[in-house]
């Protein structure tokens, strides 16, 4: 039999080959259409209904990435993307991913590869103290709090709730689960889907989470609804489980007052979950750690994402909790076959207790390799430079009369809309993404139509801003 393998002078070879391809791509990136245009089904309909019985070479792999799967790309990594939020990739860490995949290592626990656990807890306290967090989140200082690296904020909320669960129950959440009427779950009309699936997910129901109205001009949550729905609910005899303080939300980039929320959470027992995963990684820039004013008094945990704005790729959430205890006491479980000396002694970190997964990735890596080859100086300017590009648009915004700005610029965020009918604002959006030029992404504000432009990608320029705009402006008025 013909071995399956590829041998080291191959691999070596294709190996070259892809990184020649990612390169080529990058440098002919711009001149794609950002938005993918095939149909439903197009890109299905060129791959065969079943795997080859006989391997291929690997270049028939590499030619059909470009002749399937390409035209049905949407590039997450040019320079006029602005939907959403910036999902960045960069050179380092692409080439850290690529060191993960080739090592291959499965850390689970400690003892599984040691220097999986041992960096990821170096890399989060080197991200924590570049944030301004709190010494409790930090792993180094003995404390009872610590960091891990979750697959997305949604996974970090989820686990935030599972843990207040566990501390709100004194732990027989876990045994014998939980009544869903009897907790509330707070969070502002503008958080996170996220925040409704948890709760679906804890077996704790929709109905359990408080929609809080926010303030029409900041989008931030209001602070007397929220007293007054922990209010309501303690009366009819409910448990507020928890708060999510929202820092830089979705639709507007609006900033929940958390100092404020982490009062009322302290005074009814609620664990404050502070979600920072787009604006979060902004306080490594000194002049911008107002974003994450109130978190060290008040959150009992925080989650921002390096592979939105701060060059990691995908994916690399960052997720600190105050104090461990209730989070590994939620999730902490330990078959026969995972026991080992390391893990008995009690004197190492088994990350498995950490999220609801067992399996976990060397991600570590590649955060490593980027925070060591930019440096905080590299990422303070790329940080920088997205908020200074969006200032700049929002100026090109408020100086056109056929423009107005919705909500003030958030960071790198700016939500504006065209004058005159809700329908021009849509339709002006789909021509833009259309015409291949730009994507931008819309949403809803005070009920009414908005358009988003998020600037944050490693490739973005003030050309590829003022190029969005004139045609903007030249489809509005075509």
């Amino acid at each position: 039999m013909i071995d399956p393998h590829m041998s080291p002078e191959d691999f070596r070879r294709h190996g070259h080959e892809v990184i020649d391809w990612i390169a080529d791509y990058w440098d002919t990136v711009a001149d794609q259409p950002v938005l993918a245009s095939v149909k439903p089904g197009d890109v299905a309909a060129m791959l065969p209904h079943e795997a080859p019985e006989h391997g291929e070479s690997f270049d028939a792999v590499l030619a059909d990435l470009d002749r399937v799967l390409m035209p049905g790309i949407t590039h997450w990594q040019h320079p006029r993307y602005f939907a959403y939020f910036p999902a960045n990739s960069s050179p380092a860490a692409i080439l850290g991913d690529l060191i993960s995949s080739g090592i291959g290592a499965q850390g689970m626990i400690w003892a599984t590869s040691p220097a999986v656990t041992e960096l990821e807890q170096v890399v989060l306290d080197w991200l924590a103290r570049a944030l301004d967090l709190p010494t409790a989140f930090l792993n180094s200082e003995g404390g009872p709090g610590g960091g891990v690296i979750q697959d997305t904020a949604s996974t970090a909320t989820f686990t935030a709730l599972l843990a207040a669960l566990h501390r709100a129950t004194g732990g027989t959440a876990r045994t014998t689960g939980v009544e869903p009427a009897r907790f509330a779950i707070y969070g502002s009309s503008q958080a996170h889907s996220s925040l409704l699936k948890a709760a679906m997910m804890s077996g704790l129901g929709e109905d359990s989470v408080r929609t809080i109205a926010v303030d029409p001009g900041s989008q931030a949550m209001s602070v007397p609804a929220l007293r007054n729905a922990v209010a309501a609910d303690r009366e009819r005899g409910l448990t507020p489980l928890m708060i999510q303080a929202a820092v830089g939300t979705t639709s507007t980039g609006g900033f929940d007052p958390v100092a404020d929320l982490g009062e009322i959470a302290r005074d009814c027992g609620a664990w404050l979950h502070v979600d920072a995963a787009w604006a979060g990684v902004a306080a490594v820039c000194p002049e911008l750690r107002w974003v994450n004013a109130g978190v060290g008094e008040y959150a009992d945990s925080y989650v921002t994402n390096p592979h939105k704005w701060l060059l990691t790729t995908f994916d690399c959430s960052a997720f600190w909790v105050r104090d461990r205890a209730a989070l590994i006491g939620a999730l902490s479980i330990l078959p026969e076959y995972l026991r080992n000396p390391a893990t008995e002694s009690g004197a190492v970190v088994d990350y498995r207790d950490w999220h609801p997964q067992l399996g976990r990735r060397f991600r570590a890596v590649k955060l490593w390799t980027v925070l060591r080859t930019y440096g905080l100086e590299g990422l303070r300017a790329h940080l920088r430079s997205g908020v200074e590009l969006a200032a700049h648009f929002a100026a090109l915004v408020e100086g056109d009369d056929r423009f107005e700005l919705v909500t003030p610029p958030s960071l790198g965020l700016v939500v504006f809309r065209a004058i005159g009918p809700e329908q021009l604002t849509m339709d002006l959006m789909e021509a833009i993404n259309a015409s291949g030029t730009a994507y931008l992404s819309h949403t809803k504000v005070e009920g009414r139509a908005a358009l988003r432009l998020a600037v944050g990608g490693w490739r973005t320029t003030r050309a590829d801003v003022d190029l969005t705009w004139r045609e903007l402006g030249r489809l509005l008025s075509s």
